[in-house]
């Protein structure tokens, strides 16, 4: 007969175990199945928000699609309650399959038809679907091995799986992924919520199995653990294949560094792209045009003592230490492994200029939200060489309480410059950063250069990149409303006079700038 039956006589099969111990062994695979619940569900969020980023929308979208799954799989697991051994073996083996390889498709789909957000989608329904369904047949299953008040167990149960998703939303960060990264760590959740499922079946109620679905569980768990284990055996090449698909034929460095993944494209100085966190962040193509429009408006003034944040690549630091009265220089970036590579890679360095070389120039390995609050030297000019402010991950960088940190550091005269995102695409985003800036404690001025050459067109750099140069106002100003004068050295002089600077400053064989001209400098 099929498992789970209960005979009309009132006689079920008996157990292997006592009670007490089968009792420990399901609440044992709860805890287990719990743990692998939460750690697809964060891979989940993890790996969407790298590959589209906005790590808010899409972990509103995986939460809010698993959740009203997990009640569809509840809905349908009343089905399975007389079959509830089988029908629980049966969907771990399915939610170990999907859920482990999960990582890897929507990586695939991402890198091959360069859309992802479906198949995210239709994983967190699967996941919700099968998660949901767990609790119903478990609850069979206790009762099933002893008996007890539907409240008790239902209170065991849902301890046992509070604490298993405690220990899953800590192993995914502290354990997972520096140890294994991404896509194994999925495929190694998957094999044990395989193993763990299916050992509890067919050990614990082996006996309410029929020899067919017996052999059933037993053909579907070892065929699950073997597409798993051989993916992982595979992953390397496949991540090879897909980072091809993404970054082209020449990826020379590919690191997964405890902030970010680090690739670096190109055979030489003049091919090279960096790309931190999958998007580009540098192209030797045209990086001089932001790093200049960056550094040289901030220059014209005191300048002894400069603050880079961010720009751990070391080229906002090329440009700064083009100025010989320049004394010191500070570059704080979150990922020493950027500094490092900037340091060490010879296509990388030769770009920067050997910026770390130079004795001037200390690198420091810090979240700069949290350097700022213990840092108390005062600068002349700081640079926000910062992640792009629509990346959520950096949204506390362009904060008003961090510009306020800014201010402290600066000297009475000092300057701020920040890269405020393409003011083109996303011009609310831009606004709003020069908001904080000005609810920090400064008056702005927005400007504007061109991305590529307008003739480029296939480029993929912005369309353009805006910034702000910004100063402290005078003690006892009030706020500064739309059309109050900037300060003196925010004027278009100042603008005017970075971009002659640029252009004397430019190293022999860098293409002359037609972008950096005064006359191309755009008031925002």
């Amino acid at each position: 007969m099929i498992d789970q039956q209960v005979s009309l006589r009132g006689g079920a099969a008996p157990l292997p175990v006592r009670p007490r111990t089968g009792r420990f062994l399901v609440l044992a695979a709860v805890f287990v199945c719990a743990a692998c619940g939460l750690v697809y569900e964060l891979e989940l969020v993890a790996l969407a928000s790298y590959l589209i980023g906005d790590s808010v929308t899409q972990a509103s979208v995986v939460l809010s699609v698993m959740v009203f799954a997990m009640g569809i799989g509840s809905l349908l697991a009343k089905r399975l309650r007389c079959h509830a051994a089988v029908g629980f073996g049966l969907i771990e083996a399915a939610l170990a399959l999907i859920g482990g390889s999960s990582a890897l498709v929507l990586y695939a789909s991402f890198a091959w038809l360069g859309e992802s957000r479906h198949a995210l989608v239709g994983f967190s329904l699967a996941i919700g679907v099968l998660i949901g369904a767990e609790i119903p047949l478990l609850m069979t299953l206790i009762q099933r091995v002893d008996r007890q008040d539907a409240g008790g167990a239902v209170a065991d149960l849902f301890a046992a799986d509070y604490v298993g998703a405690l220990v899953g939303g800590l192993a995914f960060p502290f354990l997972l992924l520096p140890m294994l990264g991404q896509l194994t760590g999925a495929l190694f959740t998957g094999a044990v919520n395989a193993a763990a499922g299916g050992a509890l079946v067919l050990w614990v109620f082996r006996h309410d199995l029929t020899s067919r679905s017996r052999w059933l569980l037993v053909l579907a768990n070892l065929s699950v653990i073997a597409v798993l284990g051989t993916a992982t055996a595979l992953v390397d090449d496949f991540e090879e294949a897909a980072r091809r698909a993404v970054y082209g034929d020449q990826v020379r460095v590919a690191v997964q560094t405890g902030v970010q993944e680090v690739v670096l494209t190109g055979a030489d100085r003049d091919s090279l792209d960096l790309y931190l966190g999958g998007r580009l962040r540098v192209s030797a193509r045209d990086e001089y045009r932001y790093h200049e429009a960056l550094v040289h408006p901030a220059m014209n003034g005191p300048r002894a003592r400069v603050l880079i944040l961010g720009g751990g690549d070391g080229l906002a630091a090329r440009e700064v230490l083009r100025y010989r009265d320049v004394r010191t220089v500070t570059v704080v970036d979150i990922d020493p492994a950027v500094t490092r590579l900037a340091r060490t890679d010879p296509a990388l360095s030769e770009l920067n200029g050997h910026a770390y070389r130079d004795p001037r120039l200390t690198a420091v390995g810090a979240d700069p939200f949290t350097w700022l609050r213990a840092d108390h030297h005062r600068y002349d000019v700081v640079i926000s060489d910062l992640p792009d402010p629509g990346i959520t991950a950096s949204t506390k960088l362009y904060a008003a309480e961090f510009y306020g940190l800014i201010a402290e550091a600066l000297a009475p005269d000092g300057r701020l410059a920040v890269h405020a995102g393409p003011l083109a695409t996303r011009p609310r985003t831009f606004w709003t950063v020069e908001s904080s800036v000005r609810a920090g404690g400064f008056a702005t001025r927005p400007y504007r250069i061109p991305g590529r050459d307008r003739e480029g067109g296939a480029g993929r750099s912005p369309e353009d990149w805006g910034f702000l140069l910004a100063g402290a106002r005078p003690v006892g100003d009030p706020e500064l409303g739309a059309g109050t004068p900037v300060p003196r050295s925010l004027g278009e002089g100042e603008l005017r006079e970075g971009a002659r600077a640029a252009d004397r400053l430019r190293l022999p064989g860098q293409a002359p700038s037609t972008l950096i001209h005064p006359r191309y400098w755009e008031e925002a």
